[in-house]
């Protein structure tokens, strides 16, 4: 059964599958899939439980937010300690779960972050040979499959009472970083080769740990073709902005992110066709536009923007022929949204708790798990909510990750544990 037409189809996307011929196809190396929006065509299992459909479980040393990412039989994630002196990135045999190696960066600065984002937030990223990681303040750093150190660079500090979140892009021979929340906001360029900045462009209006401003983003970027050309874009706390790759030149941008209570972004932008779609966070605005453009398109291009009684969004949401499926972190609802118009076609409960994990797509399904760690399973389709199952894993376990999906296997972590997910052979 085909679920998707052109029209949700994310050709547009293209660009952002990472260049590169160690990557193999069944390969997950970066947040939210190769693309980056949440797409998979592996047909994974619907159904598991603690002991069911699990090739594998082990213990993490540390809770975090962050997603894993697979890569050449490798799994890659990041694990910090609560305190964030110990911040790492860990390398895992797909196979077994045993742990091949380990780089931890000791941190002796205090750095702010709230407790419910340990500092183990922000995803890894591979183009096959190499592995870039942020660890916030203490850095950005690339390692090759062994382990061994190729660069690391000090883009600044982050200093926000929330913390860090987004995952630095592979593209080309760049890898781009959106750096922030706090007064540095900026989006980077540098170097996959060495770590050289190749271009920096700040974002206005940054607040920091001490600002009783809520202005933050924590939005990783995504590649899309627009107008037969490669863009970089990112939902920034008050607008979203679309840079050139190879200068970082703010081409065009749309305002309307704002809320009343706080100027928060969480999620990624989603791109349907010719259209984008970006959503806030704390009960903020979701708006549509059509790309392109030049400079402030906001009166010519915005297509239409919600504001009333509005959800807590943080992980983001799929796009599937004509509309936006997402899940909530307040309350713990999922939405189905058409692209063109923004209206909800139907809204409905969770069957346990809120959501901080992305809504994302493998083959005729859709998967969200919520923060009991709870993974539930749904059709999309635009006129119901069609739940087919919710997978549990124990009362002891929490998640505020997201799906991977690899090779006919789910990747899922948990704040103690990291599961292969598979049907029994």
């Amino acid at each position: 059964m085909r679920l998707f037409s052109n029209f949700g189809l994310t050709a547009c996307c293209l660009a952002v599958v990472l260049s590169t011929t160690s990557i193999r196809a069944a390969d997950s190396p970066a947040f939210r899939g190769v693309r980056g929006d949440g797409q998979s065509d592996e047909q994974v299992p619907v159904k598991w439980s603690a002991k069911e459909n699990v090739r594998w479980r082990i213990a993490l040393p540390f809770a975090g937010h962050s997603t894993p990412v697979i890569s050449r039989g490798r799994v890659f994630l990041t694990c910090a300690n609560k305190q964030g002196t110990q911040r790492g990135l860990y390398c895992y045999d797909r196979k077994t779960g045993k742990e091949l190696w380990k780089q931890v960066v000791a941190f002796s600065k205090v750095e702010p972050t709230h407790k419910t984002n340990p500092y183990g937030a922000s995803s890894p990223v591979t183009d096959g040979q190499r592995v870039v990681v942020w660890h916030g303040s203490a850095g950005l750093f690339c390692y090759d499959h062994s382990g061994k150190l190729q660069w690391k660079i000090d883009p600044g500090d982050v200093t926000h009472i929330w913390g860090y979140a987004s995952s630095p892009v592979i593209y080309n021979d760049r890898v781009f970083l959106h750096h922030g929340p706090g007064v540095q906001t900026f989006m980077l360029a540098v170097s996959l080769s060495n770590g050289k900045q190749l271009w920096k462009t700040e974002e206005p209006g940054g607040a920091n740990d001490r600002d009783p401003r809520m202005v933050a983003s924590f939005s990783t970027p995504v590649v899309a073709k627009v107008g037969g050309t490669d863009q970089l874009i990112c939902s920034m706390a008050t607008r979203v902005a679309a840079y050139d790759p190879g200068t970082g030149e703010v081409l065009w941008s749309v305002a309307g992110l704002p809320s009343p209570r706080g100027d928060l972004v969480y999620t990624s932008p989603l791109i349907a066709g010719n259209i984008g779609i970006a959503m806030g966070g704390y009960q903020g605005p979701r708006m549509g536009f059509r790309l392109g453009g030049s400079g402030d398109v906001t009166k010519t291009h915005r297509l239409w923007r919600v504001t009333e009684k509005q959800p807590q969004r943080i992980g983001s949401g799929v796009v599937v022929g004509n509309h936006v499926y997402v899940a909530n972190a307040g309350p713990g609802t999922v939405e189905c949204i058409a692209v063109k118009t923004g209206q909800v076609a139907w809204t409905a409960r969770l069957p346990s708790g809120n959501a901080w994990s992305s809504t994302v797509r493998s083959g005729d399904y859709l998967f969200v798990t919520d923060q009991g760690a709870a993974t539930h399973v749904f059709r999309p389709s635009p006129k119901a909510f069609e739940l087919v199952a919710s997978n549990r894993l124990g009362p002891e376990e929490k998640s505020n990750s997201t799906p991977v999906f690899s090779d006919g296997e789910i990747f899922l972590r948990t704040h103690s544990g990291l599961y292969c997910i598979a049907a029994a052979k």
